[in-house]
């Protein structure tokens, strides 16, 4: 029925691998190939670390380590005067400069000494080169080019006023921040805080978790770790960001080697790009990032806009960018604490069963339920490994997983026993035990028998202690004393957290950084694109399709006609029944408006419709290049691929169900190029209606090779056109049988 057509995709009859733009290639990486066939090449301005639409590939890692252990520190508008605010300051950062090691100069025109210390008229008097200079100053801009002068390397800014209050503090953060770019120090702040000096833990060993949050009291619920034994190595309070970003910290914290987890607490993004180029780095270095992103509501939104002024994107576009790249996003402090130092601490899994073992079987059932439904995967004990634990449980309690000890066996010899017996299963990777409450003496033989079974394995051993006082001895000392023991409060933490542990191990063993095979040189196809493009313009539907050919995109046969006589000519080349359609740049809703006319067989049919649609075209003043006679396409799943604009990441990709249900339904996942097959297939994973894609009902399954083959060189036309192409809707998309592809029947195409 579809015929032969320009740019058709190759049909399969097997699954096979799909290629990113119209031409042939033979080196095809991540969906985002070289069109020279490698994996890149430098650009005619020898730039080789930019794509095609002039993006970053690479970031480089800022040198933090003298952000975070000067040896010489400069405190300007330093005081020692009982109550001034600066006062308290300096006395803190007095303390932290004897803790690290650094020298510390208070700078002030007015006093000859701070704190019995020499005290500094000017910048330009300090005795030695300074690494930090913290700002006590209302406006910071001033001092700027003195620092430069005496080539400070870092500098904090407290002073509040800037972009969280509005467009006059937005100028002023603006004008800030090009100072700094002039003077070529690195700024932390403004609207920032002292958190970065506070005072951590140095007895805690092990695996760290560094800290970044742009409101430092959010980020109090993880320093206090610490008090559970859990280390700390870094906190950075980044405000408004004006120069330093949470992508720098990210960048940073992911090549320390003491950094087990990076937990941030995130209001907005300052640079999109630089966010992922971020999460790349940390995930290429399987070093775990965990965050809480605020502005999943409007009034989120709104908020965290008026908190540090800064763009909180579309939440749908920066969830999808976070899947991408491994971030893990939790919405709770509590959340952040407990996966952050399941993560920090915990060793690669041996295996993905979990084993749930409780002294209840209503306890036990409760949290496998949960547990299943969040997706961890409890798996049948063999019967072998039953009989064997029922040598120590009674025979009538289940002990399939979850297994229910009844009790009395975990006040003596059996409960280690049972404990070790299940660990021993080569099918399990974890163990989680829920103990709802406290139950002394038998409580406290159960935590110590975990802990010590913990220190024998390679495998993860979780507990939650259900107790809301948490004061007993089995929480405080025997199960937060151990380093192996994940402890939590609620089975909803502990859930996301073992479920965040097997995501993040799966995705970094198998990572493969997009960013390494984008492409660096425009394709043919763009060559060919950019003729049809129309700045400013949205494209006729003919137009629009003449792009998607461009780029190897399957469209029907069809012919642009201008007379009824064509058109009839048209339909005998075409084939009937044939579809008829008003084509100019105006139109986007054409059915709405009685501008397509379907199933028509005859001449007849066609002339009449020929002059339907060019009449309702003059009463509505709609300008018109022609009239689409098309070939129509009677089966298939209809989808949607799309392009739109991010405010933070740029081009994005839109795939989902089609046809009316696209605005019914809103069943779409987003991409964020650049990204591969892999994604592009788990981006079909995503949507609701994905059994539609697999066959229901005795429907054949659809083409999943051509629907992937479609949205990986949209993604190309995303990143080759991004300067020129604002908006593309490819909707519908017809998926047709396996091995049959995928035919856009209409499109549309916005240009900048």
């Amino acid at each position: 029925m579809l015929g032969s057509t320009h740019g058709t995709l190759t049909t399969h009859s097997r699954p096979a691998r799909v290629v990113a733009c119209g031409e042939q290639r033979p080196h095809t990486v991540h969906g985002v190939t070289d069109p020279q066939g490698g994996s890149g090449g430098q650009r005619a301005d020898g730039t080789a670390d930019r794509d095609v639409s002039g993006r970053p590939l690479h970031a480089p890692v800022p040198d933090l380590d003298r952000f975070f252990r000067p040896e010489s520190v400069a405190v300007i508008g330093a005081s020692d005067t009982e109550g001034r605010p600066n006062t308290g300051i300096t006395r803190q950062l007095i303390a932290w400069a004897e803790r690290v090691g650094a020298r510390l100069h208070p700078v002030n025109p007015g006093r000859a000494h701070v704190f019995g210390r020499p005290c500094h008229a000017a910048v330009s008097d300090l005795p030695e080169p300074v690494d930090l200079a913290v700002l006590l100053v209302g406006d910071p801009l001033p001092v700027i080019e003195q620092l430069a002068a005496a080539k400070v390397k870092f500098a904090v800014a407290f002073a509040s006023g800037f972009a969280e209050t509005g467009a006059a503090g937005a100028a002023a953060q603006d004008r800030l921040a090009e100072a700094v770019q002039r003077s070529g120090l690195r700024l932390l702040g403004p609207n920032t805080n002292l958190n970065a000096f506070e005072r951590f833990r140095e007895d805690l060993t092990g695996p760290a978790i560094a800290l970044i949050t742009q409101s430092g009291h959010q980020g109090r619920p993880v320093f206090t770790l610490q008090e559970l034994g859990i280390r700390l190595s870094h906190w950075a309070p980044t405000g408004n960001e004006a120069d330093l970003e949470t992508a720098d910290f990210i960048s940073y914290f992911a090549s320390r080697p003491e950094v087990g987890a990076i937990a941030a607490y995130v209001e907005g993004l300052k640079d999109g790009r630089s966010f992922l180029l971020a999460a790349d780095r940390a995930a290429r270095n399987k070093v775990p990032v965990v965050a809480v992103k605020v502005g999943r509501t409007e009034t989120g939104a709104r908020t965290a806009a008026s908190h540090t002024g800064k763009l909180t994107g579309a939440d749908g576009v920066v969830d999808a960018a976070m899947r991408q790249f491994g971030v893990i996003r939790v919405d709770g402090l509590d959340e952040l604490q407990d996966t952050a130092a399941l993560l920090a601490r915990a060793r690669k899994p041996v295996a993905e069963g979990v084993a749930v073992y409780s002294i209840s079987g209503g306890t036990g059932a409760h949290f496998a339920d949960l547990a299943t439904a969040a997706g961890l995967r409890l798996p049948a004990l063999t019967d072998a490994k039953q009989r064997e634990l029922h040598q120590w449980i009674p025979d009538y309690l289940s002990v399939a997983n979850p297994i229910d000890n009844g009790g009395h066996p975990v006040g003596d010899w059996r409960g280690r026993k049972i404990i070790d017996a299940i660990l021993a299963d080569p099918a399990i990777g974890v163990l989680i035990c829920p103990i709802t409450g406290p139950f002394p003496p038998m409580s406290d033989k159960l935590a110590q028998d975990l802990v010590d079974a913990a220190e024998q394995t390679d495998k993860l051993v979780c507990v939650v202690w259900g107790s809301p006082v948490g004061t007993e001895d089995a929480y405080r000392g025997t199960l937060l004393g151990s380093s192996r023991v994940a402890t939590f409060r609620t089975f909803a933490n502990c859930i996301t957290a073992v479920r965040a542990y097997f995501d993040h191990h799966r995705f970094t063993a198998g990572y493969r950084s997009p960013f390494d095979e984008a492409p660096r040189l425009p394709s043919p196809s763009a060559r060919k694109a950019q003729a049809l493009l129309r700045p400013g313009q949205q494209l006729s539907e003919h137009a629009a399709k003449q792009l998607l050919r461009a780029y190897g995109i399957r469209v029907p046969r069809e012919q642009l006609v201008t007379s009824a006589a064509a058109a009839v000519r048209a339909a005998s080349q075409v084939g009937y029944p044939v579809v008829m359609k008003a084509s100019g740049p105006q139109l986007a809703h054409k059915t709405e408006l009685g501008l397509v006319k379907v199933g028509l067989t005859s001449a007849s049919q066609v002339r009449d419709a020929y002059r339907e649609l060019t009449d309702i075209a003059r009463y509505e003043d709609l300008p018109l290049d022609g009239v689409l006679v098309c070939q129509m396409i009677e089966r298939g799943v209809e989808m949607v691929v799309g392009v739109t604009h991010d405010s933070l990441f740029g081009p994005t990709v839109t795939v989902g169900l089609g046809g009316v249900l696209v605005e019914v339904l809103r069943d779409v996942a987003v991409g964020v190029p650049p990204f591969g097959e892999e994604q592009a297939r788990a981006m079909l994973g995503e949507l609701r209606g994905h059994a539609l894609l697999t066959g229901v009902r005795g429907a054949p399954p659809a083409d999943l090779d051509a629907l992937v083959e479609v949205v990986l060189r949209v993604q190309r036309m995303s990143l080759e056109l991004d300067a020129d192409l604002a908006e593309l809707d490819i909707n519908p998309l017809v998926v047709l049988g396996r091995g049959q592809g995928a035919v856009a029947l209409d499109a549309l195409a916005v240009c900048h």
